[in-house]
């Protein structure tokens, strides 16, 4: 093997060891896929070279779940996150396994459906940076918070792409190992920058996971989808995990999921009625005169800019995401929308004044059951008539106050309110920064 492991080995003892911060922990970005598992793979074997009295630095194996990702790769995910943490204590070595997941109120489905957001393009992904990019900062930044500073770990390769490579050479220090991050005090160390592919897929065809089991899994996954891993995203240099990649299944910033389209070719055809509510989902958003509505939210209107989903296509888009899901429960066992999210997506229609059709009534006719939230649809009514009420004199406060309201749900259907407060700031200043831009 022209790969020599064991001198990539000694840079991370070196770097674990004898850094200048030995506080500081390491969060190993974690996707499931080739590059992040040989990088954890290598990190791990290393780790297992230094005496246990030495190994004090933490390491977080860090998790992104968008909530939409291909339901085959999220259970393949998961039962590898579970070995990787009952190994890690088998063997004592300080690994902890942390997985992140976007707010409630920014979940693909309250967004779409709920909002009205149309289906993300190329030149709109209003997804990356609600799914994957704010979730895991939050995380890092809770460490930064807690430590001073930290260092990622990255399976980024110059090998992966032109782009790629350019990336990691216009912010590598010569010299160095560690590069800054954008975020204050976070640090990034690419140890695999300089694998090749082939070096990478030789390794994990002869060095099984230290964590137990084979890659033979991962291997077959890659074979049936013809397709790469969706990295760890932390910042908008990343690109889009559509085209190939194993990503969000209800992805269309590309024409063709060529990895689903793969597995089902290869088997899994139980993932179909995914492709179809992922090609209807293109269908909306290249069609807009037929889709969604002429005016914006702010209630303006522009000629060649369209606005939200029209009620009429939310509901359908639900409809069509409760169908599919009622299936697939009984069939594989997987969820494709949360009843928090149901219940959220309601209390946003009701915001927007829809109030003929109810999410409890389109979920209990297709699975034939009598789902109650007419608690959460009396209490939603009640707020919206006195709100109106209590605004008339100030029309425009009106949605700040749906916002804040909006705000606290999510945090009480997430049975926690830590960042509550922060929220709330952080939208008040945005309300005072809108409202003298309208006053200039």
């Amino acid at each position: 093997m022209a790969l020599n492991i064991q001198h990539l080995e000694h840079e991370i003892i070196d770097q674990y060891l004898y850094d200048t911060h030995p506080s500081r922990p390491w969060i190993v970005g974690f996707s499931g896929g080739k590059d992040s598992t040989m990088l954890l793979q290598v990190v791990w074997n290393a780790l297992r070279k230094i005496d246990p009295i030495l190994l004090t630095r933490q390491v977080y194996v860090v998790c992104n779940d968008t909530l939409v990702e291909n339901p085959k790769i999220v259970k393949f995910i998961n039962k590898t996150l579970k070995k990787i943490q009952k190994a890690a204590v088998d063997q004592q070595i300080p690994i902890v396994v942390e997985e992140t997941i976007p707010k409630l109120d920014d979940t693909f489905w309250v967004r779409l459906i709920g909002l009205g957001y149309p289906a993300p393009n190329r030149f709109y992904r209003w997804c990356t940076e609600r799914l994957k990019i704010n979730p895991t900062t939050r995380l890092i930044t809770e460490k930064i918070a807690e430590n001073g500073e930290v260092i990622l770990l990255l399976g980024t390769r110059s090998a992966e792409s032109s782009s790629r490579a350019a990336s990691i050479k216009k912010f590598e220090v010569t010299g160095q190992r560690l590069r800054k991050h954008q975020l204050p005090n976070a640090y990034v160390y690419a140890a695999i920058k300089d694998v090749t592919t082939n070096e990478l897929w030789q390794y994990l065809n002869q060095v099984p996971p230290p964590w137990g089991g084979t890659h033979k899994e991962l291997v077959t996954l890659y074979r049936n989808a013809n397709a790469g891993d969706c990295p760890l995203v932390i910042d908008d240099s990343t690109p889009s995990c559509g085209n190939s990649r194993f990503g969000c299944w209800v992805c269309t910033v590309v024409n063709k999921d060529r990895s689903m389209e793969g597995l089902i070719e290869n088997g899994e055809e139980w993932m179909q009625p995914l492709s179809t509510i992922r090609n209807f989902l293109v269908e909306t958003r290249d069609n807009p005169e037929k889709w969604r509505e002429k005016k914006r939210r702010d209630g303006t209107e522009k000629e060649g800019i369209w606005g939200p989903y029209r009620f009429d296509t939310r509901v359908e888009i639900l409809k069509r995401v409760l169908k599919a899901q009622k299936s697939l429960e009984e069939t594989e066992g997987v969820e494709l929308i949360t009843h928090q999210e149901l219940v959220l997506i309601q209390f946003h229609w009701y915001r927007d004044l829809f109030f003929k059709t109810k999410v409890s009534d389109i979920y209990n006719k297709i699975y034939k059951t009598h789902l109650d939230m007419s608690k959460h649809d009396e209490k939603f009514r009640e707020e919206e008539e006195l709100l109106r009420k209590s605004c008339k004199q100030e029309p425009s406060d009106v949605e700040l106050i749906q916002d804040l309201l909006a705000l606290q749900k999510t945090k009480t259907l997430m049975m926690r309110k830590r960042g509550l407060l922060d929220d709330i700031e952080n939208r008040l200043d945005q309300f005072i920064k809108d409202s003298q831009e309208r006053n200039i």
